[in-house]
Formats: C-alpha cells, structure tokens, sequence
C-alpha cells in the first residue's frame, strides 16, 4: 500500500415526510434496493462485522483467514481501510487484479466498500468469481460501519501529513532498543510486550488521534495495542501498517538519517476559492463538503455550480441532489465524459459515498483536462427524491 501514494438539519417548520425520511436514513442498517438487486443476482454470500473481525484475526496480513479486498478507489483506501486489506477498486480492475496473484482460488475473499449504499462490492466480487475464485463474500456495511466500532489501517502519505503537523499521538510499538536505533521523528516508544505498565502514556483525551506502527505488514505488535485501546473506549485509533519499513521505502527521514527533518519549507499560499467563487476544500479537487452542504439544505447552490451526480440512472431516479444532472462517468471515458458536462459551469460531481465522485474527477485530471473548474464532493449521500441527508467525510489534510 505505501508504494501508491480520510448532520441533516432538521428545521421545526418540514413536512412530517421528511422528518420520517430522515430517522430511516440515519438508522440505514441494511443494504439498499440497488446493492440487494445486484447481491442477489450475483448469488453472493453477505457476512457482518462479527464474521470479518474473526476473520483477520489481529489484523497483520500473515495472520488473516481471509483476505479483505477494499473495493473504493485508492485514495479512500489510502486514508482508511480496514486491517490487512489489498485495494481492487471495481474501476480498474483489471489494473489491480494482479495482487492477487499469490493468492490460491479457493482462498476466502471478503469484498466491502462504503458502506450499505455503495454498489463497488458486489461489482468487484462478481468479477473476482468470474476470474475463477470460489469463495467470495461481501461485508455490505463495509468501511463505515467497521470505522465506528473498530481501527483502521493508513497509508503512508497520510501519516505523513499527521507528522508534518503534529496533529496525531504516534507510538512505535517495536521493543525498546529497536526505537532507540531508528523510528520516525516524532513517534514515542510504548512496545507491546510493556503495554499494561506504560498504558498511562496514551492520551488522557479519548478523542485524541492515535496512529500506531511496527515492523511492516507482517508485524501484529501495532494491532494488539490498537485492539487494546479499542477495548478502553479510544475514538480515533489508526494502525500505519506498513511501518518503518514502508517509511524508510518512501525516501522520508528517519531518527538515524542524515536527512534534515528540520528544512525550512517553501511555504506555499493555498487558494480558498475557485475562479467562479466555488469554496475549495483540502484534499486536491475537492469542494469544502460543509460549505456546499449547507448551500444544499438551504437551496441556495450558487447558479454557477452545476452538481453532477454520477450514479446510475436506477439509483438517480430514486432520489438526488435538487439541482443534479445525472451522467455514469463510469460507462464514458475521458472525452466523452468532457463532452457531456455543461459548458461554462463549475462542475461538482458527486456519488452516494464519494468513491465514483473521485473517480470522475480522476479520469479527467489523468487526461490532462483543464480541471480549473472541476471539482469533487466527498460525502455519504442519501436522497428520496430531493430529500438529502449528507455526511461529509473528512479530509486528509
């Protein structure tokens, strides 16, 4: 993974209607009539959160029973994934089959992506049965769900970004001595094997966010602490899988390089809005999801804005964004997706959990589009008709 560098208001004066729809939506404990057409017509197994924990075990990838495959687009899987899984996202399936190539065909895969309104899962599970795999399942509450009552694994860019900017609690969960050798600046020394005695050390703020690492992928030392802070009531605790290994791989400085950590960096001024007034958000290619959302409840989308929802035409027709056009980026490729967006607009696409919004906007950007103007929402996005509750996901930056 480190080689390819994460509230519908309800107002007193809306219809008894709505207020319904909100309470079903934000209670979603089921797949919806689109990810259940397509569960069923592929014949796929569904298995909960019980049956995927007791399947990785710990969580290091040579301890699994079952390999997880992460069905979102790579970025999503950067920024958090579940424990041990290998990122095949449905639209480049072909280009990430292939870490799979050890894999026996008899093995069991379990496919998730973003949860009970994503469609990815099931997508990316009929394509691994008709490669020839046997035994393939699908966890359809996928990442959200395990987020809420799990951790999950990071990448590198993403720590990366935590230890630029001191915004998390970094623990090296190797022995002693091996810290003292070599780790990532910044990182305190709390090994496994000590846990119980230096458990003091953690944050006395539950909140906190917590990202720890060890040997690499094979290590389950940084698991067992996370597994542990899980079980004490710890809110945002995140496992960098690839360790120091992954690190080091990635050319950053080390406690023992003679690269200066300390540079002074080129401090580049970050612009707020687009050209047409649109508020950018952190991650490249990203609208401000908070800015946008209250445009959106508060019907006051700028008329600049043309949001283009990306979905299907079955799961469109079910509900969206009041405003939305609805274009399947996934069935056009780059020109022709280009020639279809309105002309002198700023173009915001968007999805039901964010991933095709992504990768909309990604095609593009890999054709060398002039993406000045065209940008994605990040968010979980339910609607009945024009009706939209909107969970914006969290930057990386």
């Amino acid at each position: 993974m480190n080689k390819r560098f994460k509230s519908l208001i309800v107002s007193s004066f809306l219809l008894t209607g709505m207020l319904s729809f909100s309470v079903e939506v934000e209670n979603l404990s089921a797949p919806t009539e689109v990810v259940l057409e397509l569960v069923k017509k592929y014949q796929l197994e569904q298995v909960d959160f019980n049956y995927v924990k007791k399947a990785i075990n710990q969580g290091n990838r040579n301890g699994v029973n079952a390999v997880l495959i992460d069905a979102r687009p790579e970025i999503k899987y950067q920024k958090g994934t579940i424990p041990s899984s290998l990122n095949i996202p449905d639209t480049k399936f072909d280009e990430y089959y292939s870490v799979l190539k050890d894999i026996p065909m008899d093995k069991e895969l379990i496919v998730y992506c973003g949860g009970y309104n994503c469609t990815k899962s099931p997508i990316v599970a009929q394509k691994l049965k008709e490669k020839g795999h046997t035994n393939v399942k699908v966890y359809s509450a996928g990442e959200p769900e395990w987020n809420k009552l799990s951790y999950l694994e990071i990448d590198t860019s993403v720590i990366k970004v935590f230890q630029e900017n001191n915004s998390a609690f970094i623990v090296d969960a190797r022995p002693y001595p091996k810290y003292l050798q070599e780790t990532i600046p910044g990182a305190i020394s709390i090994p496994d094997t000590n846990l119980l005695k230096l458990v003091g050390r953690f944050p006395i703020d539950k909140t906190e966010k917590i990202v720890i690492f060890c040997g690499g992928y094979t290590c389950e030392k940084s698991h067992i602490i996370a597994n542990k802070l899980v079980s004490l009531d710890y809110k945002d605790v995140t496992v960098y899988a690839g360790g120091l290994p992954a690190w080091k791989e990635a050319g950053l400085a080390t406690t023992a390089s003679s690269k200066s950590i300390t540079e002074e960096k080129k401090v580049v001024k970050k612009e707020q809005f687009s050209k047409n007034g649109l508020k950018l958000g952190s991650d490249d290619g990203s609208v401000d999801g908070e800015w946008l959302k209250k445009a959106i409840l508060e019907d006051k989308v700028p008329s600049y804005i043309q949001i283009v929802d990306v979905t299907a035409p079955n799961e469109f027709k079910n509900g969206y964004i009041k405003g939305a056009i609805n274009i399947e980026a996934s069935k056009l490729n780059a020109k022709e997706l280009l020639e279809k967006l309105p002309k002198n607009k700023t173009i915001v696409f968007n999805c039901t959990t964010g991933g095709r919004a992504i990768e909309a906007w990604s095609k593009l950007k890999d054709a060398k589009v002039d993406m000045s103007e065209i940008y994605y929402l990040d968010a979980n996005i339910v609607c009945k008709d024009n009706n939209c509750k909107i969970d914006v996901n969290e930057p990386l930056l």
